[in-house]
Formats: structure tokens, sequence, C-alpha cells
């Protein structure tokens, strides 16, 4: 699933910025309307509109906010804040896979609920293993956490020595080996039999795809 989508994140606003779509959101839930621009600057003790002007053509432009033209109550938005986001993590390397969480570059305003729990989190795809899977670099992919995979599912994987970080790849067990494929013809499977399959850990699977 590739969800093209404008990410809204509270951390691309300024403190007044994020307090005025707070308080723009909450008199929609609480009245069924949009505040007009006097009942926003009387909430925020300003005497003049040309700053709230302002931060809602930032909003707008970030999609925070939408305006209908010549609408006293123009200002309104379909969206709110996420206080818990989708944590992205740059690098997965080393140690318990799940415990990488901490090293988190950025949480998008986005509910980690939308793609089935609470736990997921998200890695940046890098380069073009899995293009044939539509999955290209820079997208951002969205981790379920789980141990385990059935065969032909898309997963985040760390591979012991071989790999510097976490991959996304296809993955297939039988009784013997596990074998990990690329998207891509480009790349060869990486397959290990036996006590090398111990090598292999599987971080989660894969339940969407971000593209900005």
């Amino acid at each position: 699933m590739v969800i093209n989508m404008k990410i809204l994140s509270p951390e691309t606003l300024t403190s007044r910025q994020k307090s005025v779509f707070e308080y723009i959101a909450a008199y929609q839930k609480d009245y069924g309307i949009a505040p007009t621009i006097r009942e926003i600057c009387d909430h925020f003790g300003l005497s003049s509109p040309g700053g709230v002007h302002r931060i809602l053509g930032v909003l707008k432009e970030k999609g925070f906010v939408q305006a209908e033209a010549w609408k006293k109550r123009s200002w309104r938005t379909g969206h709110s804040l996420v206080t818990k986001g989708l944590p992205v993590v740059g690098t997965i390397a080393a140690g318990d896979p799940l415990e990488a969480l901490e090293n988190i570059e950025e949480v998008l305003g986005i509910d980690p609920q939308l793609f089935g729990s609470e736990a997921c989190f998200a890695l940046r795809v890098r380069g073009d293993s899995m293009i044939d899977a539509h999955i290209l670099d820079g997208d951002i992919a969205v981790i379920r956490p789980q141990r385990k995979v059935e065969n032909g599912e898309i997963a985040a994987v760390l591979v012991q020595d071989v790999l510097p970080e976490a991959t996304l790849k296809r993955v297939y067990k039988d009784r013997t080996s596990i074998r990990l494929h690329a998207e891509n013809e480009s790349y060869e499977p990486l397959i290990f039999k036996g006590r090398k399959r111990g090598v292999v850990s599987i971080i989660g699977k894969m339940v969407g795809v971000l593209r900005r």
C-alpha cells in the first residue's frame, strides 16, 4: 500500500502557529463553524489582524487549514495534531532491533493506529532495491514490529555482519533456509542456510509506504 500524501507534522510549526491551529480546531469542534479573524485576535490578545493573517497564510501553505474566498468564517481545518505520532527511525544497525527506536530522526503527525498498531514506526528507504514493488528511494516505509512474517511478505530485516543497517526485503523461509529477495533484478537474493540463518533478524512487517 503506497499512500501519496502531504505529511502534516506539528514539528514544522512554531509555537504560535501551533496555538492558532489548535484554537481553530477546538473552536470548530465546539461550535461547528470556524472562528472569525477578530475572534482569533481577541483570543490571543492581538489588536491588529495582520499577524493572524500571516500565520493563517503559513498554515494554509503547509496544508493545515483551508480558506473559502469571500466567507467571513472561512478558515477551517479537517485535521488535528497527533500528539503520539509515527516515529521515523533513520538507522537500525546493532543490538535489539526494537531498542533502535531510540534513534528517532523525526515524528510524523500521523496516528500509528492508521496502520493497525500503536507500535508502528517508520524507516526511511535508501536505494533502489525494491523499485519493482513500487518502493522508491526516499519513501518512508511503515513497519509493524513482529518477529515473524509469512512467506513472500516484505519485512524490515537486520543481517548481522552482512548488512550495515536494516533493509527491506521480501522474505521466504523453509525448514533449512531463509531467503531475502530484493524487488530489482539487479540484486541477487541473500540466502542463509543452516546455522547461518541465525544472523537474520526480522524487525517487523512492512504495512505501508508514505510518499511525500
